[in-house]
């Protein structure tokens, strides 16, 4: 099997990339109060060191009073948190690394498990995180401009601290994809509406004040996903008509990379075609498209979570795939997890020596 062209340089404004496999934002809470610690930032300097091309942050919120449910997710705001993020990417480029951070608001939330709330109610289009569930407040117009410009300050420090590029957290039913979904935004004002374009609305705006903060030549990531971790088989775009309709719009306000998110690569997004979500991305919108899901071990990451072990998998049918340029770039989560060095070792051919991954992982910064 060869892995050659996973090996090839991608280029594209501020990313100059020298291959491309990129670390796929993970959720960790390991920063208490939100300030990512000097142990944060040896985790990702140990993947800069093991070669991935392009490193995304776990998740990080932006300044909002509730954009998160959870104590230990780290910040993107504020000196403490910025001067840790600096230290990250510090460290990180010192490797000759490259990363993002990944800039996210979680929206309507159930409340974390370990009793910790925000200072205000969780927010979002309608109240709700998915039908018949409220947990928190409708936002006002003034909200939603607020919010606007605190993913535009998000990106700004990125680019100011020194990062390559940034990715807005639109998936997995957090805020930007409760605006998204019809069940969740049942706004009548100009951020709703009974089509997905027209609930495109407050997406767009954040894109386009993230662009007016950093600029027309910095790179601009954007995660979207069909599913919801409430219903794995919900499809926002039903059709690639739809699709088109739904993200072409966001390309246009800015986005330069689309990171679609599934559950497992191989699997056909829409009947007629064994495309998958990436590879119908960049059909319909030209633009150059991540793809992750399940790459390099079995079992998928919702699954960790619930205790399930995983062991390696062949990486045949991704490079199938990649050859031919369904895709352009390949996020890998769980694998780099649990071995900062899978990238070196895919790239020696010694698959003899890749990890399984097991939920222990989940609970400790493997640095090893």
């Amino acid at each position: 099997m060869s892995t050659n062209n996973l090996f090839s340089p991608f280029n594209l404004k501020t990313l100059n990339l020298k291959n491309r496999i990129v670390m796929a934002p993970m959720t960790r809470s390991f920063s208490p109060n939100g300030v990512p610690t000097d142990e944060v930032a040896t985790y990702y300097q140990k993947r800069a060191e093991g070669e991935v091309g392009l490193i995304l942050s776990e998740g990080t919120v932006i300044d909002r009073p509730s954009s998160s449910n959870d104590a230990n997710v780290p910040h993107f705001y504020g000196d403490l948190a910025l001067n840790g993020w600096k230290k990250v990417i510090d460290e990180v480029h010192a490797a000759g690394g490259k990363m993002g951070p990944q800039i996210w608001h979680m929206g309507i939330m159930d409340n974390h498990h370990s009793g910790w709330v925000p200072p205000v109610p969780f927010e979002g289009p309608s109240g709700l995180n998915r039908p018949d569930f409220r947990n928190g407040v409708a936002m006002s117009e003034k909200d939603i401009e607020d919010t606007i410009l605190a993913f535009g300050k998000a990106a700004a420090d990125a680019k100011r601290l020194g990062f390559d590029t940034i990715e807005i957290h639109g998936a997995h039913g957090y805020l930007i994809d409760q605006f998204f979904r019809a069940e969740t935004n049942l706004r009548e004002d100009i951020y709703g509406g009974k089509t997905l374009p027209e609930r495109n609305r407050f997406a767009i705006e954040v894109i386009k004040e993230i662009r007016k903060q950093v600029g027309n030549d910095f790179a601009v990531i954007m995660r979207f996903s069909q599913f919801k971790p409430s219903d794995y088989n919900y499809k926002l775009a039903k059709n690639p008509q739809e699709l088109e309709a739904w993200l072409t719009p966001l390309v246009d306000a800015g986005v330069d990379i689309i990171h679609a998110s599934q559950r497992r690569f191989w699997e056909p997004e829409f009947e007629g075609s064994d495309l998958n979500f990436a590879g119908w991305a960049k059909k319909v919108t030209g633009a150059p498209t991540i793809t992750v899901g399940s790459v390099g071990l079995s079992g998928d990451f919702f699954g960790a979570f619930a205790g399930e072990s995983s062991q390696p998998t062949s990486l045949e049918e991704l490079n199938r795939r990649f050859d031919r340029g369904d895709f352009d770039l390949v996020a890998v989560g769980r694998p780099l997890l649990s071995d900062p060095n899978w990238v070196a070792k895919i790239k020696a051919g010694k698959t003899d020596e890749l990890k399984g991954f097991s939920k222990e992982a989940l609970g400790q910064l493997v640095l090893e």
